[in-house]
C-alpha cells in the first residue's frame, strides 16, 4: 500500500511553517487552531508546548476534542491577493496521543529540528502531550498559475477540474424583487 503522504505532499508541508488543525467534539462542534507541526515517517506530529494556555496540556479544547472524536483535518495553505497563486493541502486523518517513549522522542526531535523555539523548551513532561496524526486522505490543490518555491522548478497544473479552474472573485448580481 502506498503512503498517503506522497513526495509532493511532503514537500509542500516542508515548505510551510504553520497549519490549521480542525477538531470536533463528540457533538460535532468544530474547533480550529493554528499550530506548528513536523512530519516523521508517515505521520504528522504536534506538541502542546509552553506558550501560555489556560487550561493547558490535555485540558486544551483541541485535546479534549481528540479524546472524544479522533477524526481531524489539517490545512496548510498559500494565500495571495493574486488568486493565480492560491494553493492548499488538506490532510484528513486520525489523531492520537503518543504513549510510546521512542516514538515521542522521534517526534520531539523532528519538531525541535524544525522550530528553534522548541529547542529551549522542556517538553518532556505529561503536561506536554505529543499528538500523532495518521493521514487517511490527502487533497492538494493549486491554482493554474502557481509555481513551486525552492529549486526553481515550475510546477505544472494538477490534473482535474479543480486545477484547471482559476479562482475569481464572486460578482454580486442584483436581482429584481
Amino acid at each position: 500500500m502506498a503512503a498517503v503522504l506522497d513526495r509532493a505532499a511532503r514537500a509542500y508541508l516542508a515548505r510551510h511553517r504553520v497549519a490549521r488543525l480542525a477538531t470536533a467534539d463528540a457533538g460535532g462542534a468544530p474547533h480550529v487552531v493554528p499550530l506548528c507541526y513536523a512530519v516523521s515517517g508517515d505521520h504528522v506530529y504536534f506538541v502542546v508546548d509552553d506558550k501560555p494556555k489556560d487550561p493547558g496540556g490535555r485540558a486544551l479544547k483541541r485535546m479534549r476534542n481528540i479524546a472524544e472524536n479522533p477524526a481531524v483535518a489539517l490545512v496548510v495553505d498559500d494565500y495571495a491577493e493574486d488568486w493565480q497563486a492560491l494553493a492548499f493541502l488538506l490532510v484528513r486523518g486520525h489523531a492520537a496521543i503518543v504513549d510510546d517513549p521512542a516514538e515521542r522522542a522521534r517526534a520531539l526531535k523532528a519538531l525541535r529540528l524544525r522550530y528553534r523555539q522548541y529547542r529551549a523548551m522542556d517538553l518532556d513532561g505529561p503536561e506536554h502531550p505529543v499528538v500523532r496524526i495518521t493521514p487517511s486522505r490527502v487533497h492538494q490543490w493549486q491554482a493554474a498559475g502557481v509555481t513551486r518555491r525552492g529549486g526553481g522548478a515550475r510546477s505544472t497544473p494538477r490534473a482535474g477540474a479543480a486545477a484547471r479552474r482559476t479562482p475569481r472573485p464572486r460578482q454580486s448580481r442584483s436581482r429584481p424583487r
